[in-house]
């Protein structure tokens, strides 16, 4: 990925951030958005979104921001010169709930048995 793309992924995520804030802020609350990724000819931009809920809430806000997609690219296109503003696709990001699974999973397995160190049985290396 060149620099430019990591530049733009991360203004992008920065201003679409600021008008979810700022706009829309009692619909947002339990929602972050994580990563976006333009792909490189600036035309398509994959927006992934964390919610803090169970999987009916995460669907409910989902098509929440899908149903606001066309404002959002609005305002995006006033806050942002690019040669072309990207259509935003909105995917639920799983990678949290995913870590926060492993890691409970990991909590549940206990603690690692550590072998015993050699006591003073073992005979002298003799050298």
């Amino acid at each position: 990925m060149s620099n430019r793309t990591v530049r733009v992924n991360e203004l992008v995520q920065r201003e679409l951030s600021a008008i979810l804030r700022q706009r829309y802020q009692s619909e947002t609350v339990a929602m972050t958005v994580t990563e976006v990724r333009v792909s490189p000819d600036l035309r398509d931009a994959r927006v992934f979104v964390s919610v803090v809920g169970d999987e009916e809430m995460a669907t409910q806000k989902l098509r929440w921001i899908r149903s606001k997609a066309t404002d959002i690219r609005q305002e995006i296109g006033r806050r942002i010169t690019l040669k072309f503003l990207p259509k935003f696709e909105y995917r639920l990001d799983e990678s949290t709930e995913r870590s926060t699974r492993m890691q409970r999973l990991i909590d549940e397995m206990g603690p690692a048995v550590t072998p015993e160190p050699a006591g003073d049985d073992q005979p002298a290396d003799q050298t």
